[in-house]
């Protein structure tokens, strides 16, 4: 398939490891030049090495979600060095694993600040760029928590529902500027943000990683865990000439493990 992203430019927020990285990567592996934050200095560097590796251009620019004017500066600081922005994909998270009676309120807004705030931040920087090229993609990385429920996952639940809200909203606003806005959930992904939450639940309940790890796989009917290339996959089709006329949705790469049908 050819995905006429050559030549683009990609802003990929948290992405210098786990999905944002594998998403940026794809882009990259795809002739497209991409700008890089995340909180990590040395991850982000490392990541924007491997990029500038495949013979495209990569900026890696230290950001805070949380924050209005590093938002904007980062999105500057692309503009001022590709000319232009096509591509936003919001990967940018935290998490608490905890159930709720130990979520304090910070907790919450933390969570809220950082991913959902953050990503309509980095949207309402983006949307005049694209607008003024009359094309764009803008992917918003939420996660199966929007449509299923568990014990310790209460803020991402509540904020990944609330992204999904957002893009729908933004994607009927947008379309006839010829950008499209959609939300990919991924399940249970192998990353080290996961591997650190698995970790703390099987703090919480007394029981080994390799517990914890085989009973969250019965939940997945393919019988593995996501890798971040499975989302990476789906986000280059998403960001490609091909998918023109998807806008506006939310789809699920989890194995399987989301039971509910969604028409």
């Amino acid at each position: 398939m050819q995905t006429g992203l050559s030549g683009r430019v990609a802003l990929v927020t948290g992405g210098s490891k786990g999905i944002g990285r594998a998403i940026a990567l794809a882009l990259a592996r795809e002739g497209a030049h991409v700008a890089l934050c995340a909180r990590g200095a040395a991850d982000l560097e490392d990541a924007a090495k491997a990029i500038r590796a495949l013979d495209v251009q990569a900026l890696a620019v230290p950001t805070d979600m949380t924050q209005l004017d590093q938002v904007k500066a980062f999105v500057a600081r692309a503009m001022e060095h590709f000319g232009r922005i096509d591509i936003l994909v919001n990967n940018a998270v935290t998490s608490t694993q905890a159930k709720f009676a130990g979520l304090s309120d910070e907790e919450f807004r933390y969570h809220i600040d950082v991913k959902l705030l953050g990503y309509v931040r980095c949207a309402r920087e983006v949307v005049p760029h694209m607008r003024e090229k009359g094309w764009g993609r803008i992917l918003n990385v939420a996660g199966m928590t929007a449509r299923i429920v568990t014990d310790y996952r209460m803020t991402n639940g509540i904020v990944n529902s609330a992204v999904s809200n957002f893009s729908k909203h933004l994607s009927e606003q947008v379309a006839k500027d010829g950008i499209t806005v959609n939300t990919i959930h991924p399940g249970t992904t192998w990353t080290p943000r996961q591997e650190s939450a698995l970790r703390k639940v099987a703090q919480l309940e007394n029981k080994s990683l390799e517990q914890v790890c085989a009973e969250r796989l019965k939940e997945v009917p393919i019988g593995r865990f996501i890798q971040p290339d499975d989302l990476a996959n789906l986000a280059l089709f998403l960001c490609s000439d091909g998918a023109g006329a998807i806008t506006g949705q939310a789809i699920a790469v989890d194995g399987g493990s989301g039971r509910s049908i969604n028409y």
